[in-house]
Parts: structure tokens; sequence; C-alpha cells
């Protein structure tokens, strides 16, 4: 599970498009977090996971604090969450995650992307039952026992984990996302993730290879060069 996280980890992130769509992506995410949630990270738990994600994925500061100081503001643009659902290249399944001020423009554009790339849009809830809503851990380590026996001294529910080339994956449900950093930090000062983020993990998975693996690829391009999608999630495993 470990290195297959992190292919899937790596892929979108290679396709993450110029550093200013991550700014704007990010940007826009804490926005409509602190908005919604309230813009103190010590009281709304996801914008402080959003901002540690940020950090790590080095947006600027002054990026974070332009999208909070908006959200003080009570204004600007309205935002809606929308999520949809097909199939890729060899029946693959891909999850996409939108926020936007115009839902017509942002199904139009997603369908473009699977249309021009081999893949097919389904409804609500046609592969998402595929999917574990899961907290995600990554990092270096190889005794998978005593980080075990860390997380069920501090009550979390783990799902699975395994040590794996020299690094630890922990899956649990997305409710225990805090818990678990918590226990960690506290357990091995000075720890670093490599992967710490909520995510939607495949319950199984599909190889792709050759032109398979190159039409998804210019999916995920697609995709990810789209201004309203915020994150794409899938269960293509692609052959070196």
């Amino acid at each position: 599970m470990g290195r297959a996280y992190q292919n899937r980890k790596e892929s979108m992130a290679k396709t993450a498009g110029a550093k200013t769509k991550v700014y704007s992506k990010y940007g826009r995410e804490i926005y409509v977090c602190a908005k919604n949630g309230g813009d103190d990270p010590n009281g709304n738990l996801s914008l402080r996971r959003l901002m540690d994600n940020a950090k790590k994925d080095q947006v600027p500061s002054h990026v974070i604090e332009r999208a909070l100081e908006k959200a003080r503001g009570g204004g600007g643009e309205d935002y809606a969450t929308a999520r949809y659902e097909g199939f890729g290249p060899a029946g693959c399944m891909v999850i996409v995650d939108c926020l936007t001020d115009n839902g017509t423009r942002t199904y139009n554009d997603v369908r473009v992307c699977f249309n021009k790339n081999g893949s097919k849009l389904g409804g609500p809830g046609t592969v998402a039952h595929m999917f574990d809503h899961q907290a995600v851990f990554v990092f270096k380590g190889d005794d998978e026992d005593a980080v075990l026996e860390t997380l069920m001294m501090a009550d979390v529910d783990v799902t699975d984990i395994e040590s794996e080339d020299g690094m630890i994956t922990v899956l649990a449900p997305h409710t225990e996302f805090f818990k678990i950093k918590t226990a960690l930090n506290e357990a091995m000062p000075g720890i670093e993730f490599e992967v710490d983020d909520i995510s939607y993990e495949p319950q199984t998975t599909v190889s792709l290879s050759g032109d398979d693996a190159e039409t998804f690829e210019q999916l995920l391009d697609a995709l990810n060069d789209c201004d309203d999608v915020q994150k794409v999630y899938h269960n293509a495993e692609l052959e070196d």
C-alpha cells in the first residue's frame, strides 16, 4: 500500500501544472474552509490541515494570508462543492472534486476532459462506493509493530499499517486524522511525514501501461488544468 499510494500521489503531483495553479487551488480551498468554519486553525481543524499541506507544498505565506483575509471580509465569491465520477482507460475509476461558482461551466469542462481522453463521465455514486475515505500517513521507519502499539495506546482505529522499503504507511478512518498525527508527534519527536493527508483510497486497483497509461496521464493533465478542479482520486497504477 505504501508504494502504491506514493505512485498515485506522484502521478497527481507530476500533472499538477504550474506553481501558480497549485497556489490558486490552495487559496480557493483555504478561503472556502475559513469562510465556512472560521479563520482560526486552532478551532477549525480542517483549515489547519489545509494550511499545513499548503506550507509543505511551498505555497507562499502571503497566498495563505490573502485567502484568510478574504474570508474574514465576508465578501467574495460563493463557491459550492461539486463531485464528478467516471471511468478512465481500461476501466480505471476516477473521482474529481471541484469548487465552483458556476456548476454548468465546471460540469462541461470536466466532461470535455473525459470525452477527449478515452474516458466516460458517469452519474453521482458511479464509483465512489469503491473508495474509502481515509487518513493517510507515510513516514520513514521499519517497526510497524511499535507504531501500531503507539496508535492503539492512543485509542486510534487503524485500518491498515505496513512497512515497505524503509517507509511506514498508516491508513485509518478520516475522522482519526488529528488523533493519529498527535499520537505520532508525541511518540516520535521530530517525525517528518512524507504524506499526511485525507484521501479517497481505492478498494481495488487497475494497472495501466502503454497507450492506456499515456491516455490516462493526458486525462490527469487536462483535469488538473481546469481552474475549478481541486483534487483527483483514482485507482490506476501506472506501470514503470
